[in-house]
């Protein structure tokens, strides 16, 4: 097997391993035998267990960011994007894969650097809502930050929340709709930058 499709099959293994069993019950052994290869063969690709499951996170991470960035370029209407950026968020936690877990409910966030991945999810997903906040209402960079910090961590909470209590009740267009309606009452309320009434 070509040596990007092997690796591809091994991270693939190892996302269902850590998602089911966490970081710390898993074994380097189970994910092997999930790929069907030896340890070797795992090893050579990793060398070992974090080093496997950062790179299952930089993909994950990379996946919403990049969703959360087409989000926000797919219209001018901000109300719309506002919605498309919620909808990033069920849609991840909703995926059958589970790597949503490794992201928002990972059991090592006391390691530095899965922390840092898990932060850059907040902070560049923020960062660019943020600047579409500064641009449209002329708030002070600290002051949109704020309030981008703010929708990531509704649409996160809000999309874990769902898929563990709510997804029953009400299906996921419905409750990402239902979310984005709540942010979009208030964000629209901070005056446009070139109202001349502001």
């Amino acid at each position: 097997m070509p040596r990007r499709a092997r690796r591809a099959q091994l991270l693939e293994s190892a996302l269902e391993v850590f998602v089911s069993q966490g970081y710390h019950s898993a074994a380097m052994d189970d994910i092997a035998e999930r790929a069907g290869v030896s340890k070797p063969v795992l090893y050579q690709h990793f060398p070992g267990k974090l080093d496997l499951y950062l790179a299952l996170l930089d993909t994950s991470c990379d996946a919403i960011i990049d969703n959360c960035r087409q989000a926000l370029e797919s219209t001018h209407d901000n109300k719309l994007r506002v919605e498309a950026a919620m909808r990033v968020f069920y849609d991840y936690v909703a995926s059958d894969s589970g790597a949503f877990r490794l992201v928002f409910e990972s059991d090592l966030t006391s390691e530095p650097a899965v922390r840092e991945h898990v932060d850059r999810v907040t902070n560049e997903c923020a960062s660019m809502i943020a600047h579409v906040i500064h641009d449209d209402t002329g708030l002070p960079d600290e002051a949109s930050r704020l309030l981008a910090v703010s929708l990531v961590g509704m649409a996160q909470v809000s999309a874990r929340f769902w898929l563990a209590d709510g997804a029953r009740e009400l299906d996921r267009e419905s409750a990402a709709g239902l979310v984005a309606g709540l942010a979009w009452r208030g964000i629209r309320g901070y005056p446009k930058h070139d109202d001349p009434h502001d």
